[in-house]
């Protein structure tokens, strides 16, 4: 497959435009082949960087972390530990 081709993005778009616009980038670029496991590709590719930018938000403190994500903080200490965030 060719170089990976970017959506542009600006500032007035959601979160749900932008990941509706780089999906449909990613069928795009998929040619007429088959997705497969498309669930978990994007699970695997948000996560870990929301839970980068919300530690970082939070100044490293899982309590409030865990609070701006809506989940407990041992759900919160194992998504850490997955994407080796510790």
């Amino acid at each position: 497959m060719d170089e990976l081709k970017v959506p542009e993005y600006s500032n007035d778009k959601t979160l749900r435009e932008c990941v509706e616009a780089a999906l449909e980038s990613y069928f795009t670029q998929l040619d007429g082949f088959g997705a497969s496991d498309l669930y978990q590709l994007v699970i695997q590719e948000v996560e870990k960087p929301l839970l980068e930018t919300v530690m970082r938000e939070a100044g490293g403190n899982q309590s409030r972390a865990a609070t701006m994500l809506g989940i407990s903080r041992s759900t919160l200490r194992k998504k850490l530990a997955q994407h080796e965030l510790n």
